[in-house]
């Protein structure tokens, strides 16, 4: 069974279910969200039909048309950047810095890259302006999906987050030191890593731990 969250927001619960690696799921207002489902990570035929799938940026791990395809009904809406985007019929294209609004869930796509780590010089694994981030605004609570990306100056901008979820795992994304980097940057209330790989998590308590205001928590995402 997966591991699943309740947050209280003005308009009712936001129940947060951690599938793995990159996969989210969200459940709100009536509404079932799923974010990068991937089959690898969960038996999407026995998972309620969304109303919305959203897709960072079209690497294997984020972008599956088979698990896509399992969740979708009459009526399911996508969002997702370029590169996922023209791959998902009718999908809702965002790049960096654009935002909509979905079914009553306020969508902001920001930045999501490399600057570190390299496929080789010259070449980062995620570049600068192709995939995304996400804010999405559930009942006035924002919630932080980082995508693939490292501690990157634009995460200075990101204001009153109220739950984040940041990538750790190496050559891809963030040691833990990078991920407490960024959570200094702009401080969320609750910090969930994900997309961990064999990452020891628990390090990332420890390089937070006088950080007041910022509450670690970790969640099974395998």
């Amino acid at each position: 069974m997966h591991e699943k969250d309740t947050f209280k927001t003005d308009r009712g619960d936001l129940e947060i279910t951690f599938i793995g690696h990159g996969s989210l799921a969200f459940n709100w207002a009536g509404k079932v969200v799923h974010v990068d489902p991937v089959s690898a990570e969960a038996d999407y035929a026995k998972l309620a039909k969304a109303d919305l799938i959203i897709v960072t940026h079209d690497h294997y791990d984020h972008l599956d048309l088979k698990a896509a395809a399992l969740l979708t009904k009459t009526g399911t809406a996508y969002v997702a950047d370029p590169g996922a985007g023209e791959q998902l019929e009718g999908a809702t294209i965002l790049r960096n810095g654009d935002s909509a609004e979905v079914l009553g869930v306020k969508i902001e796509a920001v930045p999501a890259y490399n600057l570190v780590h390299m496929r080789a010089p010259g070449q980062p694994f995620h570049p600068k302006g192709v995939g995304n981030g996400y804010v999405l605004t559930f009942g006035g609570t924002r919630v932080y999906i980082g995508g693939d990306t490292e501690n990157i100056p634009e995460m200075k901008t990101l204001r009153d987050i109220d739950i984040a979820f940041l990538p750790m795992n190496l050559p891809y994304t963030m040691t833990p030191e990078m991920v407490a980097d960024a959570a200094r940057m702009f401080k969320p209330r609750v910090l969930y890593p994900y997309h961990t790989g064999e990452t020891d998590t628990s390090k990332l308590r420890t390089l937070l731990q006088d950080e007041k205001g910022v509450e670690v928590r970790l969640r099974r995402m395998k």
